[in-house]
């Protein structure tokens, strides 16, 4: 993440200078960031992503789907000298007092839980630079230890069978992810960190209000060269709370960006085959442009130079859909003084049936992991709803056949999928399946095994199924399974 400090850096190092203000005499110093060591400050921190894919479908908002987190972390500086500090963060995915009665819309909390619940921790040590941004993460071989004893053994020291539990459950690329980089343990846990350390740098700056500063530098995106615009603003000062309030805009460069997304683009539209086939010349011009931005807003203390509060909103928008991410955080000792996002404050959400399990704990009983290698209760039989039946759906299952079923990029990069491809026979009884049963929560099982319960939004033409798991592994081995000749698809509603 960027810092005052950094920007310069990166200017000298890595970055294209567009211009830099002339700093006048009696411009705004903002202080070096000096924390207090030994002193736990509590954050509360609120999430929310939203994702549309309506483009796609007949029905406008239709596939649009929001989901939201709200915590209180706690960050101790328990070290510093020259060269950098020490924090402890401790972690916990209960929402923060207050919020209890709103906790049905908070789907990030319970994937939060599981993520803890895995890496097998509850407060994570740093060793960061002087800004606070996070170069090194303590007890990693205890983390490793920790999980890599959940992959043989599952959550109640039942062992594994050939590794298989490790595998569906995605520990092992998650353990080899981390060794190769530990800092993606900090990245998973507290990304709060990095955010804060946006705005803190070791060194004073003198900003004038008003006066924008700019640079470039470049991202890589699959191979891809893409020239990111940075603008630092000092957007306004308050003499009697003795902070000052930044405001930093980020554009990464459209034509090199659309140029990183094509792979993805066009796996996205293999999806929607049929749909892609219609669409003007100017629809598909549209649905080839990709774009990112991100805004910042930080708050910061003329005391410290530490960063007290910091809202973050991140646009992509890739083959005609749109996910937009929403992080906002609060030093609680202090006031709030920035716009919260309508999406953090509603009360109610139109959100979606997850239906996610936590982990089990070393005291609670079996949980989601035991049940990996158990098959599921054979599905109810029920009479094939009648086309003019008004009352309750009554929705038999479909067995399908496959032609096809290979893992590719998902639509906006981050992560994989696995793209199925049905027999014509398969994807004409699909497509009355999920004409019934629109509206409705339905499981797709492969040999047996649920692997996903998506809610029908609307009927699926073209015959293709979209599994999206962040285990790219664990898609593999679902492709390789559908290749075999005993290989089945079940869809049904949920029981």
């Amino acid at each position: 993440m960027t810092s005052l400090h950094w920007k310069r850096f990166v200017w000298f190092c890595l970055c294209l200078t567009l211009f830099h203000p002339a700093w006048s005499a009696d411009g705004i110093e903002i202080p070096g960031y000096a924390p207090a060591t030994g002193v736990e400050r509590s954050y509360r921190v609120q999430k929310a992503t939203e994702t549309d894919m309506s483009f796609w479908f007949d029905k406008p908002g239709a596939s649009t789907m929001t989901m939201r987190g709200a915590f209180r972390q706690r960050m101790t500086v328990l070290s510093r000298n020259e060269d950098g500090m020490r924090l402890r963060w401790s972690l916990s995915a209960d929402l923060p007092e207050g919020m209890a009665g709103l906790a049905d819309s908070y789907q990030m909390n319970l994937l939060y839980r599981n993520s803890l619940t895995a890496y097998g921790t509850a407060a994570l040590e740093l060793e960061t630079d002087l800004n606070g941004n996070p170069r090194n993460v303590f007890s990693v071989d205890q983390i490793v230890a920790r999980m890599r004893d959940m992959a043989a053994n599952g959550p109640r020291g039942v062992p594994a069978s050939g590794g298989s539990a490790a595998r569906e459950s995605g520990l092992d690329d998650i353990i080899n992810n981390i060794e190769a980089n530990p800092l993606q343990i900090a990245a998973a846990l507290v990304p709060e960190a990095q955010l804060l350390a946006t705005g803190q740098s070791y060194q004073a700056e003198t900003m004038e209000i008003g006066q924008a500063s700019a640079t470039l530098r470049d991202e890589d995106y699959g191979g891809v060269s893409v020239p990111v615009t940075s603008t630092w603003t000092l957007e306004s000062t308050d003499a009697i709370a003795r902070t000052a309030t930044l405001s930093l805009s980020e554009a990464a460069d459209a034509a090199a960006f659309s140029q990183s997304q094509q792979p993805a683009i066009a796996n996205l539209m293999s999806g929607f085959a049929e749909r892609a086939k219609g669409l003007t010349s100017d629809q598909l011009a549209s649905v080839k442009r990709a774009s990112k931005s991100r805004r910042v807003e930080l708050v910061v203390s003329l005391n410290d130079g530490s960063t007290l509060e910091a809202s973050e909103i991140v646009t992509v928008e890739a083959g005609g859909t749109t996910l937009r991410t929403y992080t906002h955080i609060l030093r609680e000792d202090m006031p709030a003084s920035l716009p919260l996002p309508a999406v953090l404050a509603a009360k109610d959400l139109q959100t979606p049936d997850l239906h996610i399990e936590p982990l089990p704990s070393s005291k609670a009983g079996p949980g989601i992991l035991d049940e990996l290698s158990i098959p599921p209760a054979p599905p109810k039989a029920s009479p094939t709803v009648a086309p003019d039946n008004d009352g309750p759906k009554a929705i038999a299952p479909v067995s399908l056949e496959v032609k096809s079923a290979k893992v590719v990029s998902a639509p906006t990069s981050f992560g994989s999928e696995l793209d199925i491809m049905l027999t014509p026979a398969s994807a004409a009884k699909f497509q009355d399946f999920t004409q019934a049963a629109v509206g409705e929560i339905t499981q797709v099982l492969i040999n047996d095994k649920i692997v996903i319960e998506p809610r029908i939004l609307t009927p699926i033409t073209g015959g293709h199924i979209v599994i999206s798991k962040p285990d790219s592994k664990l898609l593999q081995d679902m492709a390789e399974q559908l290749t075999l000749p005993e290989a089945k698809i079940l869809v049904r509603l949920r029981p």
